[in-house]
Formats: C-alpha cells, structure tokens, sequence
C-alpha cells in the first residue's frame, strides 16, 4: 500500500492510500478518487518528503518504549508488592521458614545477605536500578 499526498484544484489537501502508483493513475483517471472537503474528482499528487525512519528516530522509539516499559514495572511492584527497606533479608527468610505468611516484598539488602539467602534456598533476585521503584516515604 502507498500512501499519497493529495491535492484538489482548489488546494484542498488531503491522503489518500493506494495498492500501487498504477491503482492510484487508474482511479484518479476514472473520476473515482474524491476531494473529501468538497468534492472535486480533478486531483493531483502533493510534493511530500518520504517518510523514512532515521537511526535517530529508531533510538527514540527503543528508549521510549524501555522506559514506559520500565514505568510499568514500577508501579506493578508498588501495587502488589510491601516495601520492607533495609528488613528485606529477614523478613524473605522468615516467610521461606514459615515464621510469617508469605507475601510479595521488595527491599534492600546487601550482596552478602542476597548470597546467603540464595544458598539457603530462599528464592531471591535483586532488581535493576531502572525497574526498582522509589522507596515509599516514611510517615513521621
């Protein structure tokens, strides 16, 4: 499909979508492509710039996309998850002990004490900085 740049005689402008150069020739001669605005059959193609997809604008689009993306995962962790701050390790080995219910928690620990959960089998994974959600803010 081509998508055109279009003009009345009287400078309306307007797209229009064609299989091909030939479809668009073929049913501009027959009358069949119409001025939206006011109705001329007598059209002709606009001077249009090709519409094409610069590195640069790949790029925005990739950054674009990484960051909603990571903004949604931020707030499904907000949601559904308690923030426990600095208890995390305790609480995620109390939980795998059966000393609390399970629930889903996010916090901060040390590399020491992810390792050391990790060996004792307490399923753990830190998060990258772009996906961890701002801590909430303690109540005075």
């Amino acid at each position: 499909m081509i998508r055109y740049a279009l003009l009345c005689d009287d400078d309306h402008s307007f797209e229009a979508w064609f299989s091909d150069s030939a479809g668009f020739d073929d049913q501009c001669a027959r009358g069949l492509v119409e001025c939206p605005h006011c109705g001329s059959t007598q059209v002709r193609k606009a001077l249009a710039a090709p519409a094409v997809a610069t590195a640069r604008k790949r790029e925005a689009t990739s950054e674009h996309r990484m960051a909603e993306m990571a903004s949604k995962v931020k707030a499904h962790i907000r949601k559904n998850y308690d923030y426990v701050g600095t208890d995390f390790a305790s609480e995620a080995r109390a939980m795998h002990d059966g000393d609390k219910p399970a629930r889903l928690i996010y916090g901060e620990a040390s590399p020491s004490d992810t390792k050391a959960l990790s060996d004792d089998g307490v399923p753990v994974s830190p998060l990258p900085d772009a996906l961890a959600p701002t801590p909430p803010k303690k109540a005075n």
